[in-house]
């Protein structure tokens, strides 16, 4: 099952705290950043079962050849003059602690609002602080900012978020006209870029530009402060042109990071057996089906989705699953 080279997934929510587990990471070669989302604004999301840093932090201080983890911040309190402090104070703590990154979430720019109800965005210079100190401290910002591009437009059965968006209506903002739009979102992003030009930010799920290759390469070759992670959105590629999508790997072929968002709804030793074996069974499916989509040019079949792999350069794919992690991320282990 191993894909031949060392493979880092560098976007997992992935509590696999159990010998079946790690065995099957082992045996894939697969080691994993866990990511955590800063939901609140009292600290509540650290302890949460499914993304919290508590459980993260731990898994990586106990396992630390297999994972690494990545911390948040708490959403702000607008009319808290010490917010900026705190959130230093903790990442100061998560850093001592083993953080690689931080994460801001999509929850700033699609959920958080002001005192006046307006949707707060990435560049509000409440995180101003923030960035500046991840910037001077070298520590690697994890921006998940915006939805894919169908977020915004009706429910169509052929888009790779069809059962998403059905399943979670209050992340669909069709017709939502009070809503940023992704072109606003992703200008605040942006603004962030430029005014910080050290610091190193990965757009997560292909920084929301995964529908449009030519656009987000555009972005890249703006901001080479940016990298992409693919996680979530393979199929978004793979309803693409095979020859595009191999074109664009191979021009960006520093800048893209291996990641898949598997989900653990809770850890691996909270489940009963049957949810334990489903848990396991998605996981090697999910590596299964990206190794052979990014190192094959197989037909593959994935939901109502049939396509054919793009089949890496070797050189090209050892930089995407490996050693762009480690260049973008700072991650301990050896390469």
């Amino acid at each position: 099952m191993s894909l031949g080279v060392p493979v880092i997934d560098a976007h997992a929510h992935m509590a696999a705290d159990e010998a079946p587990a790690l065995s099957l990471l082992a045996e894939l070669d697969v080691r994993a950043l866990n990511i955590s989302l800063g939901l609140d604004d009292s600290g509540r999301w650290r302890a949460a079962s499914d993304f919290g840093a508590d459980r993260f932090r731990e898994l990586a201080r106990v396992h630390r050849d297999r994972f690494a983890w990545c911390t948040s911040f708490d959403l702000p309190g607008l009319s808290d003059p010490t917010y900026a402090e705190r959130v230093i104070a903790g990442l100061e703590r998560d850093l001592a602690a083993g953080a690689v990154a931080c994460k801001v979430w999509k929850n700033v720019g699609m959920e958080l609002r002001d005192r006046n109800g307006d949707f707060v965005l990435l560049d509000h210079p409440v995180f101003e602080p923030v960035f500046r100190y991840l910037e001077q401290r070298c520590v690697p910002l994890i921006v998940h900012v915006g939805e894919p591009r169908a977020c915004w437009l009706p429910l169509d059965e052929r888009s790779p978020h069809y059962d998403y968006y059905r399943e979670h209506p209050e992340w669909h903002m069709h017709g939502r006209s009070e809503a940023p739009s992704w072109e606003a979102l992703l200008a605040a992003r942006d603004r962030v870029l430029a005014r910080h030009p050290k610091l190193r930010v990965v757009g997560a799920h292909l920084g929301s530009v995964e529908h449009d290759l030519v656009d987000l390469g555009r972005r890249l070759d703006r901001f080479p402060n940016l990298a992409v992670d693919t996680a979530g959105r393979l199929l978004d590629l793979a309803v693409q042109d095979p020859g595009k999508v191999r074109a664009f790997f191979k021009r960006y072929s520093d800048r893209i990071l291996f990641g898949t968002d598997i989900c653990l709804p809770r850890a691996l030793s909270e489940m009963d057996a049957d949810e334990k074996k489903r848990s396991l069974e998605q996981i090697a499916a999910s590596y299964a089906l990206a190794f052979a989509y990014y190192a094959s040019r197989e037909r593959l079949v994935a939901g109502r989705h049939t396509f054919h792999g793009i089949a890496l350069a070797e050189a090209e794919k050892r930089r995407f699953f490996s050693s762009n992690a480690m260049t973008w991320l700072d991650l301990g282990w050896p390469a």
